[in-house]
């Protein structure tokens, strides 16, 4: 199923669940916002009714939760948090930074559990790790710190690869330092890096026509938002330019990404799920020191692989987690 299918049908059953949590909230069921900038498939929003799961609650029983995406859209963020800090939700989940940032931004009295990859503290979620203060807590997974590890990988893939692009939107929170990470990585690696930024579906076009007009050997997809609720379009232009790329989440490979390597997100949503669950117990965020997510997910796409004429190391093989033929 594509992402854009398996969004509306997210979307078909929160068409039946929103009037449900309006009636659940007025029942005395508790409420929870949830505030996404992108698309979320099946697979994921299953992680963060696991997590409340765990913690004794189940979306329609004992928990209403209401949905509001961003779609990739990072200015639509700040008058849904608006909107569901209105109507008052036990907790609000927020998943990815801009949405967390948007979150707080609406409330300093609702408690907040958000799901992120990038430093809570210098994106200024949270006071400290360990002591988050004021109403924000939730869990982080890296994004930032991956780069050489991707571009490793990628020239494993790619050996000849000595130029290669890195697509980077510009409006993520943590575009700088993901920037700074892969530069210090290609400088070790000798490897030319052309760093191209895109904010929308017309830059992701531009972007890739850039990369085809620099002639780059591969491409490092960065870590964000738009970039997965087009994952669709990005892994298309990969193909059709014959660029092999690796992507930060297991999705891309889902959709035909060559190689994808980061944080698993659906562990980092079921832990966030948990937290929140947590909070409808009683807890309060300054006392939930912010998670980290430790699990890793390497995943390669031998079709695409093939297609793009190359082989597959057995060690890639046999280290990943995800072999789709």
């Amino acid at each position: 199923m594509s992402s854009r299918r398996q969004f509306i049908s997210l979307l078909g059953g929160a068409a039946v669940v929103w009037p449900l949590a309006a009636r659940a909230q007025q029942a005395g069921v508790p409420l929870v916002g949830l505030l996404v900038s992108t698309q979320i498939d099946d697979r994921q929003i299953a992680a963060i009714r696991q997590g409340l799961k765990d913690a004794g609650y189940i979306e329609g029983r004992n928990v209403a939760i209401k949905y509001r995406s961003g779609d990739g859209r990072f200015d639509r963020l700040p008058a849904m948090a608006a909107e569901l800090a209105a109507d008052a939700p036990a907790a609000i989940i927020a998943l990815a930074p801009a949405a967390a940032l948007a979150a707080k931004a609406a409330t300093a009295t609702i408690p907040i559990v958000f799901s992120i990859g990038g430093d809570a503290v210098k994106l200024g979620l949270v006071s400290s790790l360990n002591r988050p203060g004021g109403n924000v807590t939730g869990v982080t997974f890296f994004v930032n710190t991956l780069g050489a590890k991707r571009l490793e990988l990628l020239r494993e893939l790619v050996p000849s690869a000595a130029h290669i692009g890195f697509l980077v939107n510009p409006a993520n929170p943590t575009s700088e330092s993901q920037v700074t990470d892969v530069r210090a990585a290609a400088r070790e690696r000798r490897v030319d890096l052309l760093v191209v930024n895109a904010g929308s579906e017309r830059e992701i076009d531009a972007g890739f026509a850039s990369f085809v007009q620099q002639r780059v050997n591969a491409i490092v997809i960065g870590a964000d938002s738009l970039f997965l609720s087009r994952r669709d379009q990005v892994v298309g232009l990969a193909a059709r330019h014959a660029l092999p790329a690796i992507y930060n989440l297991r999705e891309y490979v889902d959709n035909g990404g060559l190689i994808t390597y980061g944080a698993s997100i659906t562990d980092a949503f079921r832990l966030a799920g948990g937290y929140a669950g947590r909070i409808l117990k009683g807890e309060k965020p300054p006392d939930l020191p912010v998670q980290q997510t430790v699990k890793f997910e390497l995943a390669v796409n031998l079709k695409t692989a093939k297609a793009l004429g190359l082989t597959v190391p057995d060690k890639l093989l046999v280290a990943a987690d995800e072999v789709i033929e």
